[in-house]
């Protein structure tokens, strides 16, 4: 189960928002929540903002476990860009382009790592196996 939580129209440009987007992409909540606490980029305190809201979203709406979560994934799109124009010399003006941001975080519970163990374990019986047999039919051609 996935949970989400949505920010608008942040005045922030995506470039410098997906900066920190890709420092906590994978991590769980709580060292995400550890890496943009230290974080000097200013996009740090509006992504830290959006996913204590998350986690506070999957604890009181889905009933799930804090200590269990982590990022699956974290999409920064741009948003409406609002234009502004700044004098220049000589009576000509230059346009600003003030750029915003939509950020998106979804959350999901940690798979525990013994039931992955056990899955690649079965992966790699499975791999064997098929390859034991493949042996088997070349050697009675």
């Amino acid at each position: 189960m996935q949970v989400f939580a949505r920010a608008r129209h942040i005045r922030m440009s995506p470039r410098k928002v997906r900066l920190v987007a890709d420092l906590i992409r994978g991590l769980s909540a709580h060292e995400a929540q550890k890496q943009l606490t230290f974080s000097k980029k200013a996009a740090s305190e509006v992504v830290l903002k959006l996913l204590n809201s998350a986690m506070a979203n999957a604890e009181h709406n889905f009933k799930l476990n804090k200590d269990i979560l982590r990022i699956a994934t974290i999409m920064v799109d741009g948003g409406p860009t609002i234009k502004r124009f700044k004098p220049r010399a000589q009576g000509r003006s230059a346009p600003i382009r003030k750029r915003t941001s939509h950020i998106t975080i979804a959350l999901e519970e940690m798979v525990k790592k013994e039931s992955v163990l056990k899955s690649k374990a079965d992966e790699a019986k499975k791999s064997v196996e098929s390859k034991e047999i493949t042996k088997k039919s070349k050697t009675t051609k």
